[in-house]
């Protein structure tokens, strides 16, 4: 009987040379995934870095304190950033107001409130996600149909782009918002139901604090995003030259993209060493934007 069960066994089990042969195609398979993987993220990276060393090699002369505190000029030795420094402030500024509390209760609404099954919220749901790959120059031509002419008729000002900016950012908001919502366990929801609280109580209160973090890091973020965009700002006739900061939300305006942009496509050299500047500053910015995220999510989540 046990000779009939070894001999049974044996021939069920497959050849060790065919065994051998698939795991060596596996561990190949597996180490060139990984290996075009890395090799992909050190390309980027290495461009990335050859990028950022050529701006500032190229901009250390004009890196100085004059550089932010002057307005633009006629010569490269003398201009500045200051006018397009408030002017993405205000910019930010609108969008931080407006983007934020709408994306965050969108996202509220979408993930603990809405009928999933109703064709509606469907609908919505996949209009949201179209909507966040959108190239950014679709949102300049939709603001200044709409915004700076159209029925409203703002006029390139800087209501006008902080309006676009914060449509362009908006669906990123509310998709890094739902992921947020997401990952919170279903359990502390549940759990305060069933003490007695209304859905709204354990939504407000126990959810939406577990989920903070990533929200505030996915809104950092996407605002992070529309600091840099240039193309909408153009198409809403952002000033190229302009010698005083915003006063206000119906002031003329400029932006670090688009004086960047000025520069670049500017013959003289000089105006070239300030663009590779004005990129360092504007790079900080973004680095100090993405370093507040980052705090944030971590006080948060100690605080939790």
């Amino acid at each position: 009987m046990s000779t009939l069960r070894t001999q049974k066994d044996a021939s069920t089990t497959p050849p060790v040379s065919l065994t051998s042969r698939r795991g060596w195609w596996h561990r190949t398979r597996d180490g060139a995934f990984r290996g075009a993987v890395t090799g992909s993220v050190l390309v980027g990276l290495a461009v990335l870095v050859a990028l950022i060393v050529q701006s500032l090699v190229e901009g250390w002369p004009k890196l100085n304190w004059n550089l932010i505190t002057s307005f633009p000029s006629s010569f490269p030795e003398k201009a500045g950033i200051q006018s397009a420094i408030f002017g993405t402030f205000w910019m930010v500024g609108i969008v931080l107001v407006v983007a934020i509390p709408i994306g965050v209760g969108a996202a509220i609404y979408m993930e603990q409130f809405a009928d999933t099954e109703a064709w509606y919220n469907r609908f919505i749901d996949v209009i949201i996600q179209n909507l966040a790959a959108v190239p950014s120059i679709v949102y300049g031509i939709l603001g200044l149909a709409f915004l700076a002419r159209g029925f409203l008729n703002l006029g390139p000002v800087v209501l006008t782009a902080g309006l676009t900016l914060s449509f362009l950012v908006l669906p990123v908001v509310i998709i890094a918002s739902r992921e947020a919502l997401r990952a919170v366990p279903s359990s502390i929801l549940d759990g305060a139901l069933a003490l007695g609280a209304t859905r709204w109580q354990g939504v407000s209160r126990q959810v939406l604090p577990a989920a903070i973090p990533g929200i505030a890091t996915g809104s950092i973020l996407a605002v992070s995003r529309a600091i840099g965009e240039a193309a909408p700002l153009l198409l809403l006739g952002a000033l190229q030259f302009i010698t005083f900061n915003p006063t206000g939300l119906n002031s003329s305006f400029t932006a670090l993209p688009i004086q960047i942009f000025n520069w670049v496509s500017r013959p003289n050299v000089g105006f070239h060493v300030a663009a590779a500047a004005a990129i360092i500053v504007l790079l900080c910015i973004t680095l100090l934007m993405n370093a507040v995220a980052i705090w944030l999510r971590n006080r948060f989540q100690q605080t939790w």
